[in-house]
This record gives structure tokens, sequence and C-alpha cells, in this order.
């Protein structure tokens, strides 16, 4: 199970002139080969074979090297090439440990050559050295030879990386040179060996060693033949027992001759002609009886071969999830294509054995030399293919440079933020929430929170209890919001929440009871309040009229006042960034950090009112809601922005509008991981170069794809049925590819999302004046809790970018529903202590 590096089979794309070398006997060929895209007739070879002499075969490595290096310098200088850079494939059939495509060292010479110094060497190495003294221009690569049951046997196939434990990496598939050969070695086949296969093995150049292929390959199968003669012959089963000299002699009888015996019409004339020349007088009866001989031995051979194929097939169904196989063999070798049943009786028990695969023989020409070329031209397609993608996804590779400056740049926005002067024209608008205070503990109480941020509403009660063992308790009832209403007028839409709390009221017995109420409302506001904020803009497809700059707690109020069936103390309105800090901030006091990082992005933290001007007062904290997805509004991120980010862009619903959102939330990454597949597509990397209607649908790509393909349980296999799904008719390599482009695009977003938060809770560090700082990020939101990479890329990029801060980072349970309760309990103190003070 040697493996090749070769790691694709030919696409059809491959084109460029190629030298092949083939050594692996008597002759040593060269061929030019050109690979053209022209469909009538894609592969052009010329070729010469040299003679390889016994002195040369016996002789030293410098010798053989040398030997090889002149042939292709003559082949160059007739084909008038010699000025041209070619590169070279070479067919070097003598088993070599592979470590790469271009570097192989000779196990053990086989096939009569026995050239000192070079077991045990790199091969590629040894003839680049000859070439280079002989001032032959190439550039030389290994290929690998296909199977060939002619001399020898062996097989090759296409083994899932994951399994092969002797190369690095588990991605892809990789073509593994088996050298079945040996099979049997360990006397795993002593059961089916006979006393001719034993007497074939003691009389071999390597006894013990390759005892399938003695049973098996084209080498052996006349020799195997002539025992059985003899055996016959001596207990007068054939011949009226004559024995001679030539009958005797090894090496009399060939393969050669056992398929022309095998010969349906001419076999028995054949059979008469051979074993005459033997000097045994053979009878009819004998030509008969000698026939079946050979046609029992080479049924044997077939079946063997077609039991050991078997197996490879059976394994490569096995890898690809146990789906019914189609696949194609490609086969070389005398034995299969001079014999005249051999290849009929090699297939039928190849489909009877595994008649769950759909199996195709190809015959192939000149495949060791032609094959070589074809391993040089994929290799070629590859690397150029791989630069170009490394060239396309290097602008999502952000250096630590280019973070250190989105960090430096969001803490410019924010400066510009929080002033008075600035705010107008700032990207990050640093909205404040009047919450003053995270809780501690003391909060108790009945609460209502609603919870409104896109086509689903939910009413809850939050029964929050302090003192040893604190609790809360939590029922919740979710309402749909029909498209009309969402598109309607305002006093529509507050009509039918206002009803959906009466049907939770009523359905919890509560209609009596005035209830304080926080209002998770997740679209921009201006707050002047905890209890009051104007609407900026609807977002998320909201459209109801009369709502735009007006204070959406009295819009509730006066709905509430409408129905007149209960009241109600609407104490808070509420940002879901903010819900998710109060949440966590109940668990963790040290929690003075909210971030979403879900379908949108967005974050909030407690900064001191000394630095808020747009509210009055510089006692104390307030939880500030940045609103950062705008950053990048004013052209700041211009420099990381690629054009499959401006694609996204253009074609959303505010183009030019959240930029910064829409390189690192989850409503975008997957429309920029389509993008850049089309791209590829069109560039002829990905799917065959065809881009289908699928691929062409905006937003058919969504995230949760992007979580799926990049996790690390998850099999190529399963990332094909992925993309199969989506009507992507995908290879192994357009798998890898895709699975590649969503790591960079997600990675980027962690980073970029880490940049931010560094320059959060680096700024919060500046503020108190410390040296070091200990603090908790409450998080919510659907990328940072199921995208298998997302959230340690993140952590680690704000250990690097802000390594004063010991940040810890807490997972929030409904932030929006629980936070906003607790946001109103908090606010409840808050008012007592005021009263109080009054």
């Amino acid at each position: 199970m040697l493996p090749t590096f070769v790691r694709s089979i030919p696409d059809g794309s491959e084109k460029g002139d190629f030298l092949a070398l083939d050594l692996g006997g008597s002759n040593f060929r060269i061929l030019r080969v050109k690979v053209t895209r022209d469909k009538k007739q894609p592969v052009q070879m010329e070729s010469q074979v040299y003679e390889t002499p016994d002195d040369i075969i016996h002789g030293s490595s410098t010798r053989l090297f040398d030997h090889v290096a002149d042939c292709l310098g003559d082949f160059m200088e007739k084909q008038n090439i010699k000025d041209k850079n070619l590169p070279v494939g070479f067919t070097f059939s003598f088993p070599c440990a592979q470590t790469k495509l271009n570097e192989a060292v000779l196990v053990t010479w086989t096939k009569k050559f026995k050239v000192s110094g070079v077991e045990g060497m790199d091969v590629v190495k040894l003839l680049n050295k000859a070439i280079k003294k002989r001032g032959v221009r190439t550039i030389c690569s290994e290929g690998c030879s296909s199977w060939r049951p002619c001399t020898g046997t062996n097989a090759c196939y296409m083994e899932e990386l994951r399994h092969m434990d002797l190369v690095e990496g588990d991605e892809g598939r990789m073509c593994i040179n088996t050298e079945w050969g040996a099979f049997g070695d360990d006397g795993s086949l002593e059961d089916i060996r006979t006393e001719f296969d034993r007497e074939i093995d003691r009389g071999s150049l390597n006894p013990g060693k390759q005892l399938f292929e003695k049973m098996a390959s084209g080498m052996y199968m006349g020799e195997l033949v002539r025992l059985i003669l003899v055996k016959m012959a001596k207990e007068s089963l054939l011949f009226e027992g004559r024995i001679t000299p030539e009958l005797l002699t090894k090496g009399t009888i060939e393969t050669k001759h056992v398929s022309a015996i095998e010969k349906s019409k001419e076999g028995l004339k054949k059979c008469m002609e051979i074993l005459t020349r033997l000097g045994v007088e053979p009878s009819d009866e004998d030509c008969l009886a000698v026939q079946h001989v050979c046609t029992i031995v080479s049924f044997r051979s077939a079946n063997l071969v077609a039991a050991t194929l078997g197996g490879i097939l059976l394994r490569l169904k096995e890898n690809r999830g146990g789906m019914r196989l189609r696949t194609t063999v490609g086969i070389d070798g005398s034995l299969y294509k001079m014999h005249p049943q051999y290849a009929r009786r090699l297939h039928k028990t190849v489909r009877r054995l595994v008649p769950e695969t759909d199996v195709r023989f190809l015959l192939s020409e000149s495949g060791s030399a032609k094959g070589a070329a074809m391993v040089t031209a994929v290799a070629y397609r590859l690397s150029d293919q791989a630069r170009q993608i490394q060239q396309t996804l290097a602008e999502f590779r952000l250096t630590k440079a280019q973070l250190l400056e989105v960090k430096k740049r969001m803490r410019t926005e924010i400066e510009r933020g929080l002033k008075k002067e600035s705010n107008e024209e700032a990207t990050v608008k640093m909205l404040p929430t009047f919450v003053r205070s995270t809780p501690d503990g003391t909060e108790n109480g009945d609460f209502l929170a609603l919870d409104l941020g896109g086509t689903n509403f939910r009413v809850l009660l939050v029964k929050i209890r302090s003192g040893k063992r604190r609790t809360v308790e939590m029922h919740n009832k979710i309402y749909a919001i029909p498209i009309e209403v969402m598109q309607g007028t305002g006093e529509e839409l507050f009509d039918h929440i206002v009803f959906c709390i009466s049907d939770f009221l009523d359905y919890m017995g509560m209609k009596s009871a005035r209830l304080p109420l926080g209002f998770t409302f997740s679209f921009p506001c201006h707050q002047t309040s905890l209890d009051a904020g104007r609407l900026v803009n609807w977002t998320k497809g909201f459209k109801a009229t009369d709502c735009e700059g007006e204070d959406v707690v009295e819009l509730l109020r006066e709905g509430i006042k409408r129905k007149e069936e209960f009241e109600l103390d609407v104490v808070a309105i509420v940002n879901d960034t903010v819900g998710t800090m109060m949440t966590c901030a109940y668990e963790e006091p040290t929690c003075e950090v909210g971030l979403i990082a879900g379908t949108g992005s967005n974050a909030c933290y407690m900064e001191e009112m000394k630095n808020i001007e747009s509210v009055e007062g510089n006692e104390g904290r307030m939880c500030v809601n940045m609103e950062w997805g705008a950053f990048g509004d004013n052209g700041c991120l211009d420099d990381i922005r690629t054009q499959y980010d401006r694609a996204v862009d253009e074609n959303s619903l505010n183009e030019g509008k959240q930029r910064y959102e829409k390189m690192c939330s989850g409503m975008y990454l997957g429309e920029i991981v389509r993008n850049i597949l089309i791209d590829l597509t069109r560039r002829g990397f990905l799917f065959r170069g065809q881009i289908s209607e699928t691929l062409k649908t905006r937003g058919i790509f969504e995230t949760k794809f992007l979580s799926q393909i990049e996790s690390d349980r998850l099999a190529l296999l399963q990332v094909r049925a992925i993309l199969q799904g989506l009507g992507l008719d995908s290879t192994c390599d357009d798998s890898i590819i895709v699975k590649e482009v969503c790591g960079s695009v997600s990675r980027r977003a962690a980073q970029i999302c880490g940049a931010g938060m560094a320059a959060v809770v680096d700024k919060i560090r500046e503020n108190r004046g410390l040296d070091h700082l200990d603090i908790t990020v409450g998080v919510d939101g659907t990328l940072y809790k199921l995208h298998p990479h997302f959230s340690r890329i993140f952590h680690q990029t704000v250990k690097d970018l802000a390594p004063k801060c010991d940040v810890n980072f807490l997972l929030s349970e409904d932030g929006s529903g629980k936070g906003a309760a607790l946001i109103t309990a908090v606010g409840c103190r808050q008012r007592e202590q005021e009263a109080q003070q009054h």
C-alpha cells in the first residue's frame, strides 16, 4: 500500500507539452505527449525506443542514469525541442517508497535489474543529476504506472487520505500502489497453493516472495503448465509416459503458448505443433488434455485476480458510504490483451463476486508512458489551480498587523460615537441604554417580557426569586406576526402585539395583576431614558408606517389603552445585546460586555458616564449599545474588503450600510462563499466549470451549510452530499476546495469580530486605569454557538490583540427574554432608590 502522491485523476482541462520516460525492462522508451482540449484528438504522442544493454542493467547507477540522460538528449534533439523547458513524467516500474510526487526511493530491484548504488536512493535525484550533467533542460516529476497483469501483476486505486497513516492530512484522496504481488507471503494463501506453485517458488530468484504474483501472473503461467504436464507424463496420464529432455527444461512452455493453445479454432493444431517441438509425439487425446490443463491454469489466474480486484472494489464501496459503486478499471498487460478468454473470465468473476457494483473495464493504450505524462499534466494543473485559489483566498487571510489596524479603527469610531460633536458622522453610534448597573442578586418579583425582533413575537412571564437559592422561572408563548401586519400601519402592528399580550395573560390567569414589563425591541433606537426609545429605522423586513422617529414605548402604551382590558407598567425598552449581557451578569458579576454573533452582529458594554457626552451626569456607568454593524460605512475598512464583499453589499437591501456586519455575521457569510464559488467555477476550478442555476440563486448557500461543511467530524463524502443537496454535482477535489473557501470566510469573520471586541475590552481597561483587566463577555448568537471553529478563533484573536485583558466568555441562555426581565427588575430597584433619595 505505497502512497503515490497522485491526488487526482484527469478532468479534461489538462493541457501542455510533456515528456514521459518509461524504464521497466530491457527497452527504455521516451515519449513526447501533447495534451490539448481538442475533443477529437486530446492526446498526441510521438515515441522512440532505446535498448538498455545488459552491461548497463548490471552496472553502476552512474552508467544507468547517464544512459537515460543521453537517450533523452538524443530524443529532444530529434524532436527539435532542445531549448524547451518541458516537464517530465518518469515511469519507473520497480517498488519505490514515495514521499512526494517527485521523490521516490527504490526499495528493491526486480525483473533482472541489478544496478549497484540505487537501492535506498531517490531515483528522481539520480535522474536530475544525470540530466544536469548533460545539460538537458527539463523539470522532472515522478509518475506511477497502471495495473499490469502481464509478466507481473499489480493494482492501484484512489484511497481516502484519512485512512492513510503514512501520509499527513485527511482531506481528499490519493492513489495507492498496492504492490499486491506479495499477497500471501505471510502464509495467508497456503490453503490454495499447490505442489506446482511451491516448486515454481523454490526454483525462482526470490523464494518465499511475490507468492500471489507466482500464482496469477503471465511470467509463471507457462512454467506452471509445464510442471503439471511433467507430473502427468510421469504417471502415464499423457504422452504414453514419454518424458523428453525438452519437456524437463525450464521455460520451454511460455505464456504465449498457453494463449495459443486455448484459441477456440486453431488451438488444438497449435497444441500439436508446440508439443511436437518438445518431442513428446502427442496424440489428439493428449492435445485435448493439455488444452484442458492450460484452461484450468489461466482460469485460476483470472479468478485470483478478479477476487483481489473484488476486494478493492468492496473497499471503494465502503469508502463511499456503502452506496452502489459505479467505477471504471483501467487495465494494461499482455496476458489481459493477448489471451483469448482471459478478459471475459476476469470480468464475469468480478461481477459475480461484487454484484452490487457497476464496473466498466477500459483497456489502456501505452498506459505506462502516456500515464506518466497525464500524471505530470494533472500535477501541473493542480499546482497552478492551487496557486490561483490560494491567491484568491489570500485576501481573506488577515495578518496580525491588519487586525491591529481594525482594532485601532474601531477604537477611533467608538470615541467619535461617544462625543457629542462627532456622533452625527460616526458609523458606530454608541447609543445610551439607560441601564446603569448589572444585577446584584437582590432582584425579586414577577415580570412580563416582550421580544420583538423578527417574524415571531414572544411574550414571557419571568419569576425572579432572590435569597440563598436564586431562581429564574420562565413561561412563554410564541405568536406569529403576519407579513401584512409587519408592513401595514403602526397602529395595526401595536394592536396585534397588545392582542398577543392579552391572550398570554388569559392563558396564565394574570389579567388583574399590574406587572412591570421589559420590551426587547431589536431595532436601532435612540433612547432618552430606560423607558423611552425612538425608532431610528426599521430593519429585517418590517415596514409598518408611522413608527420611525416615534417612541415605541408610547406606541405600546397607547395600544394597551385602546384595548382597555389590563394595565402594565412599561419599565424598560431593551436591545437584545444588552439583554444578553444582563442575563450573563446575573450568573457572573464580572460580566460587563454583551456580544451577539448570529444572523446579525452587535456589542454593548458598561461605559463610564463621564465619556458619554449625549447623556447628562458624570457619575457611575451606563451600558452603551454600540450598533457596531455599521462600522466601516465611512470607507475605513475598504482596504480589507474584497470584490466578493462588494458584490454581496451591492445586491443587499441596504447597499453601503452595515458593512462590518456584512463581513462577519451569519446572514452574509454563506452569500460571500457563494460569490467566491461562482468566480472559481467561472475560472474552471470547480464543478467542471459549470455554473448551475442553483449556484446563481441568491441566498441558497446558507450559513448553516458553512457550519456543517467545516465540521471536523464530517467526511468529504458528507460534504459532497450537502453540495449535491444544493444541486452542485461535486467531485472529491471540489469538496476540498469548497471546505477551504468556507474556512477562509468564517475565519476572517471570527478574526475581525475578535478585533472589534479587543478594542472594547482595552477601552474598558484604560477607562479604569488598570494594567490588567479581568472581565466576562456574555455571548449569544447561532454563529458563535453552532459554528465548529468560530468561537475558538474569536477567543484567540481577542487574546492576541488585547494581551493585557483576561477575557472570559459566557454563553447566554435566552438573553432577549430573561435579560429583558432582569433589566426591568434592575430598573424597578433603581426607581425605588431614587424615590427614597427624593
